[in-house]
């Protein structure tokens, strides 16, 4: 496999991963459990799944109330673009 078939699965898995922990994360909250850390939250994120983390937050309304989260996750996001632009077009 090349390398670009390798990103795309890595970015969909942890895409879904992302998703799937909000998910997981608003149903502990619901619950009254133990909460997933916010720092694992952004992780997500920063590793690339900020599409996934995004998603979730809206679709399962959790954390949209935080600044944090509602400016970050997308800076975030935005951020990565730039990055994937800017080397793109310097390789």
């Amino acid at each position: 496999m090349n390398i670009i078939k390798i990103s795309i699965i890595y970015l969909i898995i942890i895409n879904i991963l992302g998703f799937l922990v909000m998910w997981i994360d608003k149903h502990k909250a619901k619950m009254g459990n133990r909460r997933i850390p916010e720092n694992t939250l952004f992780w997500f994120t920063i590793l690339g799944g900020g599409i996934g983390t995004i998603a979730g937050m809206y679709v399962f309304r959790h954390k949209t109330k935080k600044k944090k989260f509602t400016i970050g996750m997308p800076l975030i996001l935005i951020l990565e673009i730039l990055i994937f632009i800017y080397f793109k077009f310097i390789i």
